[in-house]
């Protein structure tokens, strides 16, 4: 074990394919087997009178095959994922009588062992909770940062948007159209530059801080950045190919149909636009543990992704589930601040509330982007540590499902019975 960031290095994965020994029945006490018949000299143990019930002797296995497995007592034994007891199999005794598995080591804001939905969202809460001077504190500047950012462009460098003259037809009107749109595409721009650069910045420290909390130590904002600044340029690399690959796989979907112009192009720029969209999605879900990977392991972009797809292989479904529950919840949270703001901000500004009545594009003045900004900076400061601790979290349990990673975490936070052995 190193004292990296990424806890151990990966390569001996004792679940690819590497299956236990058979356990073999033990040899009797004393070298005997069988009890010797009546009339036999010696004195070998005789059968007891007292016999367990018929019903509960299951008949002998093959020499050489495992013995069956015990059936388990009512309320005992949990069900088993990928050969580690879930729910209702931890935590020592279970009601009913049975004997469950001892409970897994916990030394941070998860549990040691592979994890599921609810577990990884509340670690990236509970991460939030145990380092929330660290966790709040970056969030709340890297938020007001990039929306003082994003004000300052809309307010001086976005153009006008584009007017619509209701009566045009035809051919007006289809240019009206795509002119409205490429103003919009190029509102949008700044803004999506900004928030990947405070998502870069939030992401690579947020990495730290929730390797940190696995691992139940406290790390302060300054050590945060001074673990994560040597990976930046890595992970903007990263960000930006990620982006870039997007970009031109639904530039190559749609384009053909956009080329042709007419009625017919169009259906085709829909159906190659919702086919690219669909490999966007199956190659982002693919590399989405690509930046823990970076961050953790200090490895290049290329091995990063390849990293990524390996952890990600079998499981692709499960992690796109995760991911867009995260992405939904996120959502969800970012509506529920943001839309009260942004009513009071239309209320506040009188200019964009007449605007918005007479059927025109609303000018939106200094009120409306000061009341709307700030329910923005309070949805960012909220959603970014979910986003990040959940694909941080997603990195840790598939390396512990693949890789046995809860027993490096484990010796790394220092518990008891995980020690190095040997030289």
């Amino acid at each position: 074990m190193n004292d990296s960031p990424g806890w151990a290095s990966p390569g001996s994965a004792p679940s690819d394919g590497q299956d236990p020994g058979v356990p073999r029945p033990a040899e009797p006490a004393g070298g005997t087997s069988l009890p010797k018949a009546e009339g036999e000299s010696g004195s070998a143990p005789k059968w007891s009178d007292a016999q367990p019930p018929a019903a509960q002797w299951s008949p002998p296995s093959a020499p050489g095959s495992p013995p069956p497995a015990p059936q388990p007592a009512p309320g005992g034994w949990g069900s088993q994922y990928q050969g580690v007891p879930q729910q209702g199999g931890w935590g020592g005794p279970q009601q009913g009588g049975g004997w469950g598995q001892p409970p897994a080591a916990k030394p941070g804001v998860i549990p040691l062992r592979p994890l599921g939905v609810g577990e990884i969202l509340d670690g990236a809460v509970s991460t939030m909770r145990a380092h929330w001077r660290t966790v709040l504190g970056l969030t709340l500047t890297v938020a007001v940062v990039t929306q003082l950012c994003d004000i300052l462009v809309q307010r001086f460098l976005l153009p006008d948007p584009v007017t619509l003259d209701p009566d045009a037809t035809g051919t007006e009107a289809l240019n009206q159209a795509f002119d409205s749109m490429q103003s919009s595409l190029l509102a949008l721009a700044p803004t999506l530059v900004i928030t990947l650069v405070g998502t870069l910045f939030t992401t690579a420290m947020l990495t730290m801080v929730i390797s940190r909390s696995v691992l139940g130590r406290p790390v302060t904002l300054k050590e945060a950045w001074g673990e994560a600044r040597p990976r930046l340029a890595g992970l903007l690399g990263l960000t930006l190919l990620l982006a870039l690959m997007s970009g031109a796989i639904l530039a190559v979907g749609i384009l053909p149909g956009a080329l042709i112009g007419s009625a017919g192009g169009a259906v085709l720029a829909a159906f190659g636009g919702l086919a690219a969209l669909v490999v966007v999605v199956w190659l982002m879900i693919r590399f989405t543990l690509a930046s823990p990977a970076l961050m953790l392991e200090r490895r290049g972009i290329v091995q990063s992704l390849r990293r990524s797809a390996k952890l990600v292989r079998g499981t692709w479904w499960r992690i796109f589930g995760i991911t867009l529950l995260t992405i939904v919840l996120t959502l969800v949270v970012s509506m529920i601040i943001g839309i009260p703001f942004s009513a009071i901000a239309i209320a506040v500004d009188g200019n964009s509330f007449s605007d918005l009545f007479s059927g025109t594009t609303p000018d939106f003045g200094w009120p409306y982007l000061i009341v709307s900004g700030i329910g923005a900076v309070i949805a960012s400061t909220i959603t970014y540590p979910i986003s990040a601790g959940v694909t941080v979290l997603l990195y840790v349990d598939q390396r512990i499902r693949r890789e046995a990673l809860d027993l490096e975490l484990a010796r790394a936070a220092g518990l008891p019975g995980y020690e190095t052995t040997g030289s």
